[in-house]
């Protein structure tokens, strides 16, 4: 088991050559107020004066303590970074029994303990001020002697609750917040350390430790200051757990008194007076308290604690490995033939951009619909709505229609419905149909854009290595599509101009929709024959129905001319057989000068008001009506099913097609090699940082793997 500790701190060495604290490993964590005696219990454990002392807060920055056991007639060790060889094995001859060494200087060793102490107060100002402040970036030390157990700790900044002299005002926060980070590492063992001059209910430190263990299975209570009680009282009951019971247990300690370490007391003295003063006021208890019975219970707790975290440990180490592996893989090797690496790149770029088109990207998105299945919702439910949704008659009055019939018939009075009316109208509705059409194109160009994107965020990592390379690609593309838009526009507004150039009324469906409104026309005809009074002459009736319906069979044409126009006379004459008081107002009223008999403006051009429709009016205009509806509908299904045909060939697949070579054309140049393959300023330092981190990962797993097959674990 003793080896279990340094394996922990060979682990700890491994990663702090990368600087990362990705993986978190067992050690003992030190927390309390400020003048609890967190310093002394720690110096005591150490043999030596190695921290920082004074009034208010002095430890600003957390301490990570190795201490390592060596033994004590080795008198040369063998470090990774000595400096001089012999024998084929590195060596440094080291002056005295013990020295320590800082992460952050490197190979320096330290045999003076003064001078590790002024090197702590350096590096603690260098980082954190001169204000009293505090940081969380903490410092490495690692002590070698024959005088300590191997245990790993952790020292933070007391606790405190207001700031002095120029401290920030959240001091008492930070402090907190950096106690935090550390004891929630489930790996760490929490050592509270608490006055015993002090109410033990009251203990910051015990609190603090209850927020984050509070079954109290991580957490061992040192009672500091046993010497400092007041006269007549005793730390017994909180000794034996009576006041407030801790899982691992409460071990007291006397400290060095201020005085003592003024007088340079050394630590080995301390510890003697330490043992005299339990035998003389704790003598059942002596053997289960004092400095050396807390050092060996660290390291028994430190041991136990590291065999149960290690099963965790390689399971998070082999994660973070398969994790490192890929992202270096995604960063790419260093490039040794750019022909070839531009070449790659530019035709997986390519290949990926069509792939994303067709669907059968590797990378599928699953939160928003992208590539070809964009370009599909858009033909048929963003454009296939946005069509069927334009009313036929839209913005298309009863009046527009009657000006519209009355203007094709010129001067004279119209016996049937002029076609050149119904020309002129529904040409004019189909006209409606080019805005949606080209918003249509728009919006595959707008996607057809951001597949570019697509293409490098997720399909085509490498291409972040090269970033003048990548700004290059989505140039050449984007070039590409804004020269295709307006060819793609153009073919879109001459659809619509093929259906505006020639009005076929014999196609197929609206011969048929004419027919049935022929019909419906003859069955309202019978229907107003039946209605008619027995008095009404039958002659009348069929040149009202002439007029109405058109030509009868078997009637010869001159004849249906001279009926009807001799009743259109008579219908002029008598009107429509209006009832009286339901005649309809004029249409275009007299101005009022010519009501009153003033002299007639032939200039003036009345206006439109608006009034009852007779009934050969009306039914001219549902005439029309019907019939530019029916159109429209036949005009609208070829639009519908044109438009994305002709988006597909002159945009989407002319693209897909002509991707690769344009990109070829445009960037494989000797003369862009060297400019397009830069890498950008940070990939090189992010692939060299995860390779280091892949090392230390592997030779992390193999640490653990060595001490499985040691002890059988």
């Amino acid at each position: 088991m003793e080896p279990l500790i340094p394996v922990i701190n060979k682990l700890q060495d491994v990663f702090n050559t990368v600087g990362a604290d990705i993986i978190q490993l067992p050690q003992i964590v030190v927390v309390g107020t400020q003048s609890s005696g967190k310093s002394s219990v720690l110096e005591s454990l150490v043999g030596r004066d190695i921290l920082p002392r004074g009034t208010g807060i002095v430890t600003r920055r957390p301490l990570i303590l190795q201490l390592v056991h060596i033994d004590p007639e080795d008198r040369r060790k063998t470090s990774e970074e000595n400096e001089s060889k012999k024998n084929g094995r590195l060596y440094r001859a080291i002056e005295g029994e013990e020295w320590g060494k800082f992460l952050h200087t490197k190979n320096k060793i330290y045999t003076d303990f003064e001078e590790i102490r002024s090197e702590i107060e350096a590096e603690t100002d260098r980082i954190s001020g001169n204000n009293k402040g505090v940081s969380d970036e903490s410092i490495h030390l690692k002590i070698f002697s024959p005088h300590v157990v191997n245990l790993t700790l952790v020292d933070l900044p007391g606790i405190t609750k207001l700031p002095v002299g120029d401290q920030p005002v959240d001091i008492e926060f930070q402090i907190k917040e950096l106690i935090i980070k550390y004891i929630s590492n489930p790996n760490s063992i929490i050592l509270a350390v608490t006055a015993a001059n002090t109410d033990l209910a009251t203990s910051e430190a015990l609190k603090v430790a209850r927020d984050v263990d509070p079954d109290g299975r991580r957490t061992l209570a040192v009672v500091t200051k046993l010497d400092l009680m007041d006269a007549g009282t005793d730390a017994m009951d909180i000794l034996m757990g009576r006041v407030i019971p801790v899982k691992l247990g409460i071990i007291g300690v006397v400290n060095r008194s201020q005085l003592d370490i003024n007088q340079r007391k050394c630590v080995a003295d301390a510890i003697r007076d330490e043992y005299a003063f339990l035998q003389k006021k704790y003598p059942s208890l002596t053997n289960r308290n004092g400095t050396k019975y807390l050092a060996r219970t660290l390291n028994r707790l430190l041991m136990h604690h590291i065999r149960d975290c290690l099963p965790e440990l390689k399971t998070r180490i082999n994660v973070l490995s398969a994790q490192y592996q890929s992202l270096l893989n995604s960063y790419g090797e260093p490039v040794d033939d750019k022909n070839s690496t531009l070449l790659q790149l530019i035709t997986k770029f390519a290949a990926e951009y069509c792939h994303t088109i067709e669907g059968t990207a590797k990378y599928i998105e699953t939160t928003e619909l992208c590539g070809g299945a964009r370009i599909c919702y858009i033909f048929h439910e963003t454009f296939g709505r946005t069509l069927e949704s334009v009313d036929p008659l839209g913005g298309l009055s009863t009046i527009d229609v009657l000006t519209a019939i009355r203007n094709a018939t010129g001067p004279r009075p119209a016996l049937f419905v002029p076609e050149v009316s119904f020309e002129l109208l529904v040409k004019r509705q189909v006209k409606r149909l080019e805005e949606p059409s080209l918003r249509c194109v728009e919006l595959v160009h707008e996607e057809m854009q951001r597949i570019i994107q697509h293409c490098s965020n997720y399909s085509t990592q490498e291409l972040l290595r090269f970033p003048k390379l990548h700004d290059a690609i989505v140039e050449v593309v984007t070039a590409l599509l804004r020269k295709r838009l307006p060819v793609t526009n153009e073919m879109v507004h001459n659809l619509v101009a093929i259906e505006l150039a020639y009005i076929n009324t014999k196609h197929p469906d609206f011969a048929d929709a004419c027919g049935l409104m022929n019909n419906n026309i003859e069955e309202q005809r019978r229907n107003r024959m039946r209605d008619l009074p027995s008095a009404v002459p039958r002659d009348k009736v069929q040149s009202v129905s002439v007029v109405a319906g058109g030509s009868q069979s078997g009637q010869n044409v001159s004849e249906q001319t001279d009926s009807g126009m001799g009743n259109w006379r008579g219908m002029l004459k008598k009107g429509e057989e209006f009832a009286a008081g339901d005649r309809p107002a004029a249409l275009y009223p007299l101005p009022a000068m010519q009501q009153k008999g003033y002299a007639v403006n032939l200039l003036d051009v009345p206006v439109p008001v608006s009034r009852k429709l007779s009934a050969r009016e009306q039914r001219d205009c549902e005439v029309i009506e019907r019939l530019i509806k029916s159109y429209f509908l036949i005009v609208r299904k070829n639009i519908q099913d044109s438009v994305p045909k002709a988006v597909m060939h002159f945009l989407v697949n002319h693209v897909k097609d002509s991707l690769q070579s344009e990109l070829v054309g445009q960037l494989y140049k000797a003369a862009l090699l060297d400019d397009l393959l830069t890498e950008s300023e940070d990939m090189a330092q992010r692939r060299n940082e995860a390779a280091d981190m892949l090392k230390a990962l592997q030779k992390a797993s193999q640490v653990i793997a060595e001490i499985r097959e040691t002890h059988m674990w």
